[in-house]
């Protein structure tokens, strides 16, 4: 499919393949699911494989093409094969609103770090390789760990390279929040319209030094034969008032929270690289109060403003008034997408 500048509204029943245009999409640009799913569960029902390939027009020209099955796996990038993931990532940048966010409030801390991760993978293009490092790193030691007598000098060496690699994911980190917490406490207050003061506040499970505090947590692990402290252990408070969103806030104050801190996202990177990512909107706005659905308005008017693109997901069109000018209405049914004729259409550059 061509598809144009603006916004792309892609109707149909539950189960007829919207989400899997959107996934495709996100998995051009990050090389995951924003399901949280594996690879294995991407492939069609029969399958022995997945293929995803996207033209991208940006700042540059580029072309993506990516080949998954148990047996091969293939990245390539202009037509050759992509060598380090610091020359593919940041090609595509784009947000994903979906049910799956509420975990960020409500879920364990896992989720949060991802989304921090997530967040500078898509701004600092060496942030992935090296929380690979880590965790082959962590992997490793642990597997020493669970034996009866680990090599010392093994388990030596895989400390080295976990602090090394940990200290540099902390650090930033550490510098991300600050600059991202204000993007979330006006977004907030933008769908919250109250009073309640928002925090992010992040906690590194290492609180100074990463060696020593390796070196004196040894009982413990020995306990657990487990690493028990680094960035895997780390946690972003979201907190309201000082109290925590996750255990005191409401339902409708966590999904509040849930899309200002995606909304915050998209207003980062857009900041950060002058234009705005790609918005995909997945099945969520028949859930959403008018209140919080003009939280997005300003972000989809930078969008138009732009050229950018938006793509949206639904069962029925309930959201029209509010989308603008360029829309584009796609028909999806039995995995097959088709344009919905005698309706507005956006003009292609």
């Amino acid at each position: 499919m061509d598809f144009a500048p603006g916004f792309h509204l892609l109707l149909g029943d539950n189960a007829q393949g919207k989400t899997n245009v959107l996934e495709a999409i996100y998995l051009v640009a990050t090389l995951r699911s924003f399901r949280g799913v594996g690879s294995a569960q991407m492939v069609r029902h029969g399958q022995k494989g997945y293929f995803v390939g996207a033209n991208i027009v940006g700042q540059g020209a580029h072309e993506a093409r990516m080949y998954w099955s148990l047996r091969e796996r293939t990245l390539g990038l202009d037509g050759r094969p992509v060598r380090k993931l610091t020359d593919y990532l940041g090609v595509l940048r784009t947000v994903v609103f979906c049910t799956e966010d509420l975990q960020l409030v409500k879920g364990v801390a896992r989720a949060r770090r991802r989304f921090l991760d997530l967040l500078l993978s898509q701004t600092y293009p060496a942030y992935l390789p090296l929380l690979q490092r880590y965790t082959r790193a962590l992997r490793s030691r642990n597997a020493l760990l669970k034996q009866p007598v680990p090599d010392p000098v093994a388990l030596e060496g895989f400390t080295r390279e976990l602090v090394a690699a940990g200290d540099e994911i902390i650090r930033l980190r550490r510098e991300l929040v600050p600059r991202f917490a204000p993007l979330a406490r006006e977004a907030y207050g933008r769908i919250a319209h109250s009073a309640e003061e928002l925090r992010l506040e992040y906690h590194p499970s290492v609180k100074a030094d990463f060696m020593v505090e390796l070196a004196q947590s040894r009982r413990r692990e020995a306990a657990y034969r487990s690493t028990m402290i680094g960035p895997h252990r780390d946690d972003l408070q979201l907190l309201l008032d000082g109290r925590s969103a996750g255990q005191f806030g409401s339902e409708g104050q966590k999904r509040t929270l849930a899309i200002a801190c995606k909304l915050a996202q998209a207003e980062y990177l857009a900041g950060l690289h002058g234009s705005p990512p790609v918005l995909l909107i997945d099945d969520i706005m028949g859930e959403l109060d008018e209140k919080r659905r003009s939280g997005f308005l300003p972000l989809l008017e930078r969008a138009h403003q732009a050229r950018g693109q938006v793509f949206m997901t639904a069962t029925e069109e309930n959201w029209r008034r509010d989308l603008g000018r360029d829309l584009q209405r796609w028909r999806v049914e039995g995995g097959k997408l088709e344009p919905l004729e005698g309706l507005t259409h956006s003009t292609p550059e």
